[in-house]
């Protein structure tokens, strides 16, 4: 099992869209196949960054892409639901046991209500999804109508994720408008999505740095 071919997958792909369709009725920003992809891709570059093989490269991709299948069936415990559906799949694939268990372990504990890294894949998808902070995941179009999840991801105008090999630092760099959220709403959402991320790192043997409009924040 590679991940283009799970890309391809059509229960995936009919998952992944159902349940963002789902959060999309309910108020939830996009987690569709983009969103997916971006974990995917972003968790990858994670590991490459610290070396890690193409074995497990290509397990953190297939995860990243698959994490967030479980929001079909609820957005409650959707990490635990997305595991036990992720593992029903993979299991009519050739993927190994024990790659199939590491990668359903990452997806069951991606979420920060229930969750936390406990190896190098789920780490780095930790990271990857806690990260894609951006403005066009915004669905709802009519400001006035914003809650503060909107608020907070359109205030974005710019983030970027940067590893420091050298100083071993995953950093993420941030560009609020604070005029649409103030720093205090930002944390009021994304404090403890940013503390699972340093705990992530920790994994990788690193730190976690934010920084908001050029001054670090933790």
């Amino acid at each position: 099992m590679t991940y283009d071919e799970i890309k391809k997958n059509k229960e995936v792909c009919e998952c992944l869209k159902k349940g963002n369709e789902n959060l999309g009725v309910l108020g939830f920003t996009d987690h569709s196949v983009a969103h997916c992809t971006m974990v995917a891709k972003r968790a990858a570059y994670i590991l490459k960054k610290f070396g890690y093989s193409e074995s497990d490269i290509e397990m953190v991709k297939i995860a990243g892409f698959m994490h967030d299948i479980g929001n079909v069936v609820n957005r409650s415990r959707h990490a635990e639901y997305g595991a036990i559906l992720a593992n029903e799949i993979l299991k009519e694939t050739d993927m190994s046991l024990k790659d199939r268990i590491t990668v359903v372990s990452a997806i069951g504990h991606h979420d920060e209500s229930t969750g936390g890294a406990t190896d190098p894949i789920s780490a780095a998808l930790i990271i990857a999804d806690k990260t894609d902070v951006r403005r066009n995941r915004v669905r709802n179009k009519a400001k006035e109508n914003f809650d503060i999840h909107d608020r907070v991801n359109y205030a974005v105008t710019d983030a970027a994720l940067k590893i420091n090999m050298d100083k071993k630092v995953i950093a993420l760099n941030l560009q609020i408008d604070t005029k649409i959220c103030s720093m205090y709403e930002y944390f009021e959402i994304f404090l403890g999505r940013m503390m699972m991320c340093r705990g992530a790192a920790e994994v990788l043997g690193a730190t976690f740095k934010l920084t908001a409009n050029g001054s670090k924040v933790l």
